[in-house]
């Protein structure tokens, strides 16, 4: 599962862009290292389900790291994970006679893999006999940003009853429940047989099945996206799968899991859980502290320098600075909800935007003009487009472009410009083995990026 929208990770998480496609905690993405955290298992290849908008973001990551998939479900609306997990399901009972299904969060943090793959594995008899197994992760600290699962009867060395799911406590609840040991954090991880899933839904929430049968029923494809049915989607209802079913179900089991896990729900819990430097610094970047202590300091595009400070968190990017009390990051979201209401654009997406082709990234604007910078893939081509109301320059810096410029076609070196005027059909395309960069100026009255028409496409949202 690879939607979410990440707010509380602002301004690194935008919600075109969001926390499982960063790299906060490994060399990869999110997404990349809980994909490659199942290589230990012997896992087919994943279903991914995103968001419709964060479409070529998953798509591209995929193909960097060269990580097969069983298709790209795309969700055109969010209807939290209930819906998102019955339409994956009846699509895998599709490919496979009755395959258990491992859902997994792709914006979660395990530092212990082998944890996690022990528990998986432990899991698997009981699943296999039509459990619906959660999987509770070891509650090292009373944290009121989770949920908690409740023991209950050993069934087994590594399974037992389910006594209660539990909402987040307050801080002095959750400290009676690391002191008992009864309880776990409720890590949103399942493992279950698609038609035991099923079989719960139809009991205890019959709508949200039926409204994803017809949702995947009038599906259709587009490259490697699965498209659910729109408007049958859309009218299904918005739930949890644990509200939906696991906290209904008399079927459910808990796993305990020792693997170091962490949802990622603050600056604060991303400083808990990477190494420091002697005064207790997380440090990422470009970055100078002096006499600073306790601090989360991430700088991402220039050097950050930093004096005095203690239990701060410091994150710069491109296009936006935060600054806050560590203890303060909850209200984050308060900052995203302005943003919002001004329309601002730092929290839908950071400055560079990724297409199926490549990507561009805005360097400097003005009134009557834009500066990008763009890169396509080698053998990738942009799309075919007029423009009503700008002209653009483009100067090759590195790479061969061949450019369609109205009934002209040429190849364009490095160190060379061409001239698109207004209204002219035109596209470039990169006929070479290496990352062809771009500088384009955009010149005239009205200068976004409504202001086209894609003529050779059949996604006109690509």
């Amino acid at each position: 599962m690879a939607g979410g929208s990440g707010s509380r990770l602002w301004p690194l998480s935008r919600s075109l862009y969001p926390k499982q496609f960063l790299s906060l905690t490994g060399k990869g993405s999110m997404l990349q290292e809980t994909i490659t955290r199942l290589d230990s298992l012997p896992c087919l290849a994943p279903m991914i389900v995103c968001n419709e908008e964060h479409r070529f973001v998953v798509a591209e990551q995929l193909r960097q790291r060269d990580l097969s998939h069983s298709g790209i479900l795309l969700e055109p609306v969010g209807r939290n994970t209930a819906p998102a997990i019955t339409a994956a399901a009846l699509l895998a009972l599709e490919q496979d006679s009755d395959p258990l299904l491992l859902i997994l969060a792709a914006d979660h943090a395990i530092l212990n893999p082998a944890g996690f793959t022990a528990a998986v594995s432990q899991a698997v008899p009981a699943a296999q006999a039509g459990k619906l197994v959660a999987f509770g992760c070891t509650a090292s600290a009373p944290e009121t940003g989770y949920g908690y699962i409740s023991k209950g009867e050993a069934l087994s060395e590594y399974i037992y009853q389910v006594k209660a799911f539990v909402e987040k406590p307050d801080i002095e609840t959750a400290k009676q429940y690391v002191l008992s040991g009864d309880y776990l954090w409720n890590s949103g991880m399942f493992l279950f047989k698609a038609s035991a899933f099923i079989h719960e839904l139809e009991k205890y929430h019959p709508e949200i099945l039926s409204f994803c049968k017809e949702a995947v029923e009038g599906r259709s494809f587009d490259l490697d996206f699965v498209r659910l049915d729109e408007a049958a989607f859309r009218a299904c209802p918005s739930d949890s799968i644990d509200y939906a079913v696991m906290e209904k179900s008399r079927n459910v089991v808990v796993a305990p899991m020792d693997a170091n896990w962490s949802d990622i729900g603050s600056w604060q819990a991303l400083w808990d859980i990477n190494s420091k430097d002697d005064n207790g610094n997380v440090i990422t970047g470009d970055v100078l502290p002096q006499s600073s202590s306790n601090c989360y300091i991430n700088a991402q595009h220039r050097l950050v320098s930093v004096v005095g400070a203690d239990d701060l968190v410091i994150v710069e990017t491109k296009d936006a600075v935060l600054v806050a009390n560590k203890n303060k990051v909850q209200e984050i979201k308060h900052v995203v909800s302005q943003l919002q209401q001004q329309s601002r654009n730092e929290c839908l997406q950071h400055r560079e935007i990724f297409r199926p082709w490549g990507s561009h990234d805005a360097i400097t604007e003005g009134d009557r003009y834009h500066v990008k910078k763009v890169r396509v893939k080698p053998g990738e081509k942009t799309t075919t487009q007029i423009h009503y109301n700008r002209a653009e320059h483009w100067i090759v810096v590195t790479g061969t472009a061949r450019v369609s410029n109205g009934s002209k076609c040429y190849l364009l070196s490095e160190n060379e410009s061409t001239y698109i005027p207004i209204g002219v059909p035109h596209s470039f395309e990169n006929p070479g083995k290496v990352m062809l960069e771009i500088i384009e100026v955009r010149t005239g009255s009205y200068l976004d990026e409504d202001d086209i028409e894609r003529i050779d496409v059949p996604d006109k949202r690509a």
